[in-house]
């Protein structure tokens, strides 16, 4: 086992020399070989060990003794040994996780620690092949991403350093005979054997069946894995350009514009998503799954222009058109307003943009789009007003005498719904509505008479 272990870790760059390395041990079979693995490898690589044990206190008395344990093997070794006692069920209590991600979580958080007052370059955890072999086949029967499907990864950033797993190489079969032949006689964690956990379901059932199709199964999924992770790495390099000409971030909300994003291959869409999901949440919750990701994508597709749906820890999703919001947010519409409008002036929006007012004195020249109006102040009721949308709103069209409704004209320029409460709209005193601004004009803007002086106003948006 040893010659195995010695390859993956070169093949992999798994250790330097001269490294401080923080073991974990709970002092099952898996992390107690580990640590004696490294004793073996301490003067070889001139390395500093230290052994890092967690009581999770879910087994009262005999937890204890485990720690006991651990630390009478660590002593006769004369390995520095590390140890934490942590209320792993009040913990759980507290924050509603499950035990076993409960107790990762303490555990990882006082490796975290011991990283930070070490200076470790590693931390090593005694995770094997079959360990490999049950979490890649547990998340294809439960569904998960492309970087979930590649498993358990040989080396990550860790708080500075890196988390390394040298024993995916080995299956539990060399580990137990490897403890058996160094006189190792480690703990047994009897919930191990109960069938209360996925995990202890598929290695005491599923897995036996798969080894009698073939014994070296271990090796296979991990060569899977390896080259999952390769595949994922480049597109998820493919993905990071991708989302930067896709997606619009705006303070704690993400805007995807759907148009570039449909035009993206489908793997790139899965991907593009989950790398917005991972900027908006500051941990992606385990409640977030590859179901998820279809429904999005669902959303986003679909004929229907318009459409929400409700996503873990309060995120939404909200289509309009071709845009497609993320936020944490109550989309409960913008705050009404109604402003005076001076002359000259610098008028800020609430909802964000401004409005610029200034006198001419000759009508202005070129062609002025819908981002500017002109008003003849002899023929308007000042003050001019800025203010939101009402029920009913109408304006005379400019070019056509008809009329048509504001919200007909929202619609029809495809504004999104959760913009349309906080749109500006310019009227004059006796509220007849003048301007859109960005979007229409009335028939009551100024023409070009030769007079001696005009008002212009000028819209800039937000974004512009």
């Amino acid at each position: 086992m040893m010659d195995k272990v010695r390859a993956f870790i070169d093949r992999h760059g798994l250790l330097s020399k001269g490294a401080t390395v923080i073991v974990g041990v709970s002092g099952g079979p898996d992390s107690l070989a580990l640590l004696h693995v490294f004793l073996s490898l301490r003067d070889e690589w001139k390395l500093r060990l230290v052994a890092a044990h967690v009581d999770h206190m879910f087994r009262g008395r005999e937890s204890e003794e485990e720690m006991e344990f651990v630390k009478h093997f660590c002593a006769e070794h004369r390995i520095l040994c590390e140890t934490a006692q942590i209320d792993v069920p009040a913990f759980q209590r507290r924050t509603g996780l499950g035990a076993q991600e409960a107790a990762r979580n303490c555990r990882y958080r006082f490796f975290a620690e011991l990283v930070k007052k070490h200076q470790a370059q590693y931390v090593a955890v005694g995770h094997h092949g079959d360990d490999q072999v049950e979490t890649i086949l547990m998340r294809l029967v439960r569904g998960s991403t492309g970087k979930g499907y590649a498993g358990i990864p040989v080396k990550r950033p860790f708080h500075g350093g890196y988390l390394i797993r040298p024993f995916l190489a080995v299956s539990r079969a060399d580990i137990e005979e490897y403890c058996e032949k160094a006189g190792l006689a480690p703990r047994r964690d009897p919930s191990n054997e109960k069938d209360d956990y996925t995990r202890n379901r598929f290695r005491r059932y599923i897995i036996p069946l798969l080894k009698q199709e073939n014994p070296r199964l271990h090796e296979r999924f991990q060569q899977y894995s390896e080259m999952m992770a390769e595949d994922e790495q480049f597109l998820e390099e493919l993905a990071i350009d991708a989302l930067n000409k896709v997606m619009e971030k705006q303070y704690n909300e993400v805007v995807l514009h759907l148009r570039p994003f449909l035009a993206l291959p489908r793997p790139l869409q899965r991907r593009v998503l989950q790398l917005l999901l991972l900027r908006l949440y500051d941990a992606v919750p385990a409640a977030l799954t590859f179901v998820h990701i279809g429904h999005i994508l669902m959303l986003c597709e679909r004929a229907r222009p318009s459409g929400q749906i409700d996503l873990p820890k309060g995120l939404k999703a909200i289509r309009s058109y071709d845009r497609c919001l993320f936020t944490f947010g109550v989309q409960s519409g913008a705050p009404s307003y109604q402003l005076d409008l001076p002359v000259p002036a610098l008028l800020p929006l609430p909802t964000g943009g401004a409005i610029v007012s200034e006198f001419r004195e000759h009508y202005p020249k070129g062609r002025l789009g819908n981002d500017s109006f002109v008003v003849d102040p002899d023929a308007v009721s000042l003050p001019l007003r800025v203010r939101t949308r009402r029920e009913g709103d109408r304006m005379v069209l400019k070019g056509t005498g008809g009329t048509k409704k504001i919200k007909e004209i929202f619609i029809e320029a495809k504004v999104p719904r959760t913009e349309r409460d906080g749109w500006p709209i310019v009227e004059d005193a006796d509220g007849r509505i003048l301007w859109v601004p960005g979007l229409k004009k009335s028939a009551f803007e100024a023409e070009d008479r030769g007079q001696a002086r005009y008002i212009l106003l000028h819209y800039e948006a937000m974004n512009s």
